[in-house]
């Protein structure tokens, strides 16, 4: 792969080389506003996280969890714009030189133009787009214009996705499969459960066919150490969003405290993802 995916490419398979999972972290852009958004998402990336996703807050953000809902709605009333978001991995990618992608509904980028949002995103250092609403199907012309900017398309699969979603998400993705570990919207959870392990499993197995299967990475519940070792032990990736924004709500107006309360969070993750037994 050629283009920001491949910075993508090299750290999923760093980590599989040191036959551990990455960790990926995620933070909506503008929260709690801009600037300091910016601030926690590199502090997420110095203290652990192998790759970021910066989420495009949206007003009706059908599923995600009233965490990161209370955290969109901070970034929108705060003004928020869609330059802001690419601003946000601009900054972030170049103080980290880490992949950086955007997890984005679908709506603000068929409105801003799918090949216009590519470009843009590809020249501020993105790695790609995770499209957890966009129909594999109808996908075509947002992966016409993500291959021509050298940029990943992250499909999103869940228990409920059947065999023939599976395959045809494996087979028109790239970068990495996004496994939601439970059914319905995001957040912690107290354990993450049998379903994301025969998640990860059913995936992997429509790829068999294929030379070599894209990443499996679960998300959706993880926020400790000892769920994203349970979660290591059968994915290529743990994807941790609403722990680190309840860290910064938690923090209110202290942002010094969010910040290092976030930092703090991606080192213990970090430590849980290598943890062998």
């Amino acid at each position: 792969m050629t283009g920001n995916i491949a910075r993508l490419d090299a750290v999923l398979a760093a980590a599989k080389a040191e036959d551990r999972a990455a960790l990926i972290g995620y933070l909506p852009a503008g929260f709690p506003d801009v600037d300091t958004g910016v601030r926690a998402m590199t502090a997420m990336l110095e203290g652990g996280c192998d790759a970021l996703e910066v989420g495009l807050p949206h007003s009706d953000p059908v599923l995600d969890g009233p965490v990161i809902q209370t955290a969109d709605d901070i970034a929108l009333r705060g003004g928020l714009r869609i330059k802001d978001v690419i601003r946000t991995v601009a900054e972030v990618q170049s103080a980290t030189d880490a992949p950086v992608l955007c997890m984005t509904y679908w709506n603000p980028v068929d409105r801003y133009g799918p090949e216009r949002f590519a470009e843009d995103l590809a020249a501020a250092g993105g790695a790609g787009c995770i499209l957890p609403d966009l129909p594999v199907e109808e996908s075509g012309p947002w992966r016409q214009a993500a291959d021509k900017h050298g940029l990943a398309t992250v499909f999103v699969v869940a228990p409920s996705s059947r065999e023939q979603r599976l395959s045809a998400i494996t087979a028109a993705g790239s970068g990495f499969v996004y496994a939601a570990s439970l059914m319905g919207v995001t957040g912690t959870r107290e354990s993450v459960g049998r379903e994301a392990q025969d998640l990860v499993r059913r995936t992997r197995a429509t790829e068999a066919a294929r030379d070599g299967g894209l990443p499996v990475c679960v998300g959706l519940g993880v926020s400790t150490a000892d769920q994203a070792a349970e979660v290591a032990a059968f994915a290529d990736g743990v994807i941790v969003g609403s722990a680190f924004v309840k860290r910064l709500l938690a923090a209110g107006d202290d942002h010094e405290a969010g910040l290092a309360a976030v930092r703090a969070l991606a080192g213990e993750l970090a430590e849980g993802v290598r943890r062998r037994g």
